[in-house]
């Protein structure tokens, strides 16, 4: 891509130093900062393998750049059911996976597409 760390800064609306800091490892992207990433690049330079459902949340909050607290609220339970979930302590009911399972499907067209 032949971009300076000034071009990308500005790309990603973040300081040089944060460039300068995630290219050194010293620090890794925020949340937040992980969709505006994988838009700019046309990929997920952090993709990982999600094995349980609990991963694929994870992961979907992760591309999305969303708490669980914002899914949550999304979802419309609270922030501690989506904790739950992720952690595999327990399963969603009937009607709540079926709502996860097409938020994922979602997830997963979108996925294939990069």
């Amino acid at each position: 891509m032949k971009l300076t760390k000034r071009q990308l800064s500005i790309n990603l609306n973040v300081s040089d130093i944060t460039i300068y800091l995630w290219e050194r490892n010293k620090v890794q992207p925020s949340l937040a900062q992980i969709p505006k990433i994988i838009e700019f690049l046309g990929h997920d330079p952090f993709e990982k393998e999600t094995d349980n459902l609990g991963e694929k949340i994870r992961e979907y909050r992760r591309i999305h750049g969303l708490t669980q607290k914002k899914l949550a609220k999304h979802l419309e339970v609270d922030e501690t059911t989506v904790a739950g979930w992720e952690k595999w302590e327990y399963w969603p009911n009937k009607k709540l996976f079926e709502r996860v399972s097409q938020l994922l499907s979602c997830f997963a067209f979108v996925e294939k597409k990069h």
